[in-house]
């Protein structure tokens, strides 16, 4: 070490971490500029806002919602909206029977004290899938109907 520098990595080594280093730091800078932009777009969206109020959805997940259903009218429902995403069971249908097969698999505080329950029962997937598509359901209301999202009370989950 007789320059200053550490000689436990070959050169070539050392050249290429200060270029991953270089790179790493770029992606950061621009990662930055990208959540600004995000929040900026997001604190001027009304229904971004609303949306961002329901447990779970987040200020990304509020923006893109808000940004990719621009007339939630155009569902009849939540569950058209969940449907849509692709968070209800696919249907299987034959000789006149309909079957539900599997779904695509991917708060409340009821929901968290049942979620463990729940988790027992049945795959981690399935439990994932049933939640955001109740996500789902909740941001076509907000989008629909207007308002934001309010928490229920704890005698009406029961």
């Amino acid at each position: 070490m007789a320059d200053g520098r550490d000689e436990r990595l070959p050169s070539d080594a050392r050249a290429s971490v200060i270029v991953l280093a270089t790179q790493l730091e770029a992606t950061q800078t621009m990662l930055r500029s990208l959540d600004k932009r995000i929040m900026k777009q997001h604190r001027g969206n009304e229904a971004s806002r609303r949306l961002e109020t329901i447990p779970g959805i987040g200020i990304i997940g509020a923006s893109a919602i808000a940004a990719t259903v621009s007339d939630p009218k155009v569902f009849r429902s939540g569950r058209d909206f969940a449907a849509w995403i692709g968070l209800v069971p696919r249907q299987d249908s034959t000789g006149g029977k309909q079957k539900l097969g599997p779904i695509s698999k991917q708060g409340d505080r009821y929901l968290r004290r049942i979620l463990t329950q729940l988790l027992a029962r049945r795959p981690f997937k399935v439990v994932a899938v049933a939640l955001a598509n109740k996500m789902a359901r909740t941001a076509w209301a907000l989008l629909a109907h207007g308002g934001t999202y309010r928490a229920p009370r704890l005698g009406a989950a029961a």
